[in-house]
């Protein structure tokens, strides 16, 4: 039985209190998970890393750091994503993948902004009057719309609204809180991977 997960994640800049944010914005993203796992008094410990790069290190030396616990890493994929996670950012980043199983490797395609996409009530709720819906794409599987499309639709969308044009740093992690996980696992099939993995991992 596992009795600790450590999710490292790539995002929230440079600055202590912008990856704070970010880290509360998954953590009630994946709110019922962590519900779930402290109900069996299993360890949820989610690290906001910064750069991509920065992220592959943190998961690296907890692999180390923490041989008991189930490690994954979460970034974005950058990119469409014809293979496994692992072999994607092999391919894509040079990076040479640990000796583990793909379940500790998770990819937001192509970008974190794919999940705010694929739950349009709530983009339309925080942003409220001027919010631009018609700019969204209308896509079932956000992970085939490019990098490109998703910020500038959003910021397209957003433009005219009093909370001013998308901008990840401000917005993401308050996003992130205001997401319906079901809306976006059914619109993401790396997503609702991610999420069917840590559930197996805390039935165990």
């Amino acid at each position: 039985m596992v009795k600790e997960i450590r999710i490292y994640i790539e995002g929230g800049g440079d600055g202590k209190n912008s990856k704070a944010l970010i880290r509360r914005g998954f953590s009630t993203f994946f709110r019922d998970l962590v519900e779930l796992a402290r109900s069996k008094k299993i360890g949820w410990t989610i690290t906001v890393c910064g750069s991509r790069n920065n992220a592959f290190r943190d998961f690296k030396k907890a692999l180390k750091s923490y041989p008991d616990a189930f490690n994954l890493l979460l970034v974005d994929a950058e990119e469409s994503v014809n293979n496994s996670p692992w072999e994607h950012l092999k391919i894509r980043d040079n990076w040479t993948p640990p000796e583990i199983d793909d379940i500790h490797c998770h990819l937001m395609v192509q970008t974190m902004e794919a999940w705010m996409i694929a739950d349009i009530d709530a983009l339309k709720k925080f942003y409220g009057r001027g919010f631009k819906e018609n700019a969204i794409p209308k896509n079932s599987n956000v992970e085939t719309i490019d990098k490109s499309t998703l910020e500038s639709s959003l910021k397209d969308a957003t433009r005219n609204t009093t909370k001013k044009e998308y901008q990840k740093i401000q917005h993401a992690s308050k996003l992130l809180e205001m997401l319906d996980a079901d809306k976006v696992r059914k619109a993401s099939a790396h997503c609702n991977r991610l999420f069917q993995i840590l559930s197996e991992k805390i039935a165990e």
